[in-house]
């Protein structure tokens, strides 16, 4: 067995006596409010066989698409059922006196990433969807790690350096993690709705941080990496997103946002349709990153019954945006519906397909810089003048 750790922040609430080597976390919000948060590690076994397995498999319906990520991320959430947990022990909860910014749990959890990345690795920080309990978040975060990580099919970029890693950062918030009709869904989206104000503190401490990190290497006490930060939401993760950033709007009442992703990876989001169109609320999404993908599936079975059985309006990561002209131009659409109905016509949900070597590959050739249209990605434009893209 191998260990790998990953760095999580959550506000759910901890299970065990020990609030700082719990045994899991659970379904519901910490006991200290829902926008109060935890940062730590998790250490997860793994068999060094088995994940070969899963991140080489050769698709039967087409051999030169390599990976099966939905496999991968199965087993992983097993592996996370035994994972050893260890958060930062904040200080805040142990003293009434004012703790400065740096002695923070999340001070001294950036400070470990920023570690990582300067042994040239870029971050991608991942907020799950609905229906995910803490085992199966910390499963998909590290499958999403290594199908990224894994050595490319021969379709991927022919100059990329094995060095250049990425690194996951999850962000779990209480999902139920269980699918009772009608309540669990609903359970779920007031919960995505209220972690919004988590996600937004820590994109806020993370924004201080950052700052911080520059002024003292002007001064010379810092240096900083020259790697970036990357946002992956996927499903109703994308509904946090949309609170996340309402809430960083409340406190930035001045201005743009501040710039702190690269890349933002809507992975079948389950937000309205107009969402990114003006005076919506993700229009100021492309002030915080350098440029935004959406990634729909008119086949994804989940957010047909989101539209259908739950009374919302059209899904974004259906069939995509509502009014393309109207989007910004930092925007992007994938459409992977093709690709989903060819490569993996036995899966009847077909929601969680940015796992598949096909999409997982189209994110991996964006994180290593390559051309939106560059001969080597398996897409082609849609529509001439628009950042409208089909995964073949």
């Amino acid at each position: 067995m191998i260990e790998y750790t990953l760095y999580y922040a959550t506000n759910r609430g901890h299970i065990g006596q020990d609030r700082w080597r719990p045994e899991g976390y659970g379904c519901g919000f910490s006991r200290d409010g829902h926008d109060n948060l935890r940062f730590g590690k998790v250490i997860v076994p793994v068999d060094e066989q088995e994940l070969q397995r899963h991140l080489y498999k050769k698709m039967s319906t087409n051999p030169t698409r390599i990976g099966d990520g939905e496999n991968l991320n199965r087993y992983l959430c097993k592996q996370a059922e035994s994972a050893r947990i260890y958060a930062i022990e904040d200080l805040t909860t142990i003293s009434d006196k004012n703790i400065p910014e740096h002695k923070n749990a999340s001070a001294e959890m950036f400070r470990e990433v920023k570690q990582v990345m300067e042994q040239s690795h870029d971050v991608l920080i991942f907020i799950h969807g609905f229906n995910v309990s803490w085992a199966s978040a910390v499963g998909m975060a590290l499958a999403t790690e290594m199908m990224l990580n894994r050595v490319p099919a021969k379709t991927a970029h022919p100059i990329l350096m094995p060095q250049q890693k990425v690194r996951v950062v999850l962000f779990s918030w209480p999902s139920d993690g269980k699918v009772i009709p009608w309540r669990s869904y609903g359970n779920d989206r007031q919960e995505a709705q209220l972690s919004g104000e988590a996600v937004g503190r820590a994109m806020l401490k993370l924004r201080d941080f950052l700052i911080r990190l520059r002024l003292d290497a002007k001064k010379k006490e810092e240096r900083l990496c020259y790697q970036s930060l990357h946002l992956l939401c996927h499903s109703m993760g994308n509904y946090v997103l949309q609170n996340t950033l309402g809430k960083m709007t409340g406190y930035i009442t001045k201005g743009n946002l501040p710039r702190i992703f690269e890349n933002v990876f809507m992975c079948a989001p389950d937000v309205d349709e107009d969402v990114l169109e003006s005076g919506k609320p993700l229009s100021r999404l492309p002030e915080i990153c350098h440029k935004v993908f959406v990634y729909c599936n008119r086949r994804d079975k989940a957010l047909t019954i989101s539209d259908i059985t739950k009374a919302n309006p059209d899904r974004l990561g259906h069939n995509g945006p509502a009014h393309p002209q109207n989007l910004h131009h930092k925007v992007n659409v994938i459409d992977c519906s093709d690709a989903v109905g060819r490569f993996k016509k036995q899966d009847f949900v077909e929601h969680n397909y940015f796992l598949w070597a096909t999409a997982i590959e189209d994110i991996a050739q964006t994180l290593h810089d390559v051309s939106d249209d560059a001969e080597i990605r398996q897409r082609k434009r849609k529509a001439d003048s628009l950042n409208i893209w089909q995964l073949l």
